[in-house]
């Protein structure tokens, strides 16, 4: 085994958690710069310069939801370890019942609040954004888990997911911001 070989396989074996942990962390950072450059390109970027502070805020958001993550996939894997048909349907049920509003909460939650927000702003945001956010989760989860379920073994799962997750955060990044008030710079005016 060479060096990448064995450096995958701490990062994957030994190192799992660390792994899911920053992955989930950077990849939602990624999708978020990635959401800018198209808010920038379309010119409906809020500030109409890239905000490194809001890509560190879902950054860090992304950190805390990695060890969920984590967890998560490690548990279905123990209460569902069969790969067939039915433990597959209810691994993806439970993923979309269970895990899904929780996720988009701790996400709306804290990103909020690492903005400044209020517990109850946060929530209320959460409340307004979260029926758009559940109903394309259900369009983009149930056939991506289909393959994660079958076929990914457990210690690839949340890297595959996060993989994925770059379209999914491209799309949280823009459910979060879409509404803020583009800033218009004033231009001062010339005394008489």
């Amino acid at each position: 085994m060479g060096k990448f070989g064995i450096i995958w396989s701490r990062l994957f074996g030994r190192h799992l958690f660390f792994t899911n942990t920053i992955s989930s962390g950077g990849l939602l950072g990624l999708g978020d710069m990635l959401q800018q450059g198209i808010e920038l390109k379309r010119e409906v970027h809020a500030t109409g310069k890239f905000d490194w502070r809001r890509t560190g805020r879902l950054f860090l958001v992304g950190l805390s939801q990695g060890p969920p993550h984590h967890y998560f996939y490690i548990w279905l894997d123990k209460v569902l370890p069969r790969k067939n048909a039915k433990s597959v349907v209810k691994k993806i049920l439970i993923d979309q019942i269970v895990a899904a509003p929780f996720f988009a909460i701790t996400f709306f939650v804290g990103a909020g609040l690492l903005e400044g927000k209020s517990l109850r702003e946060s929530y209320d945001e959460f409340k307004q954004k979260f029926p758009a956010v559940y109903l394309f989760d259900w369009c983009i989860w149930p056939p991506t888990q289909a393959i994660n379920f079958y076929y990914v073994p457990t210690q690839y799962r949340v890297l595959y997911v996060n993989m994925i997750t770059i379209i999914w955060d491209i799309f949280l990044s823009y459910m979060k911001h879409y509404d803020q008030p583009k800033k218009i710079d004033s231009i001062p005016q010339k005394e008489l």
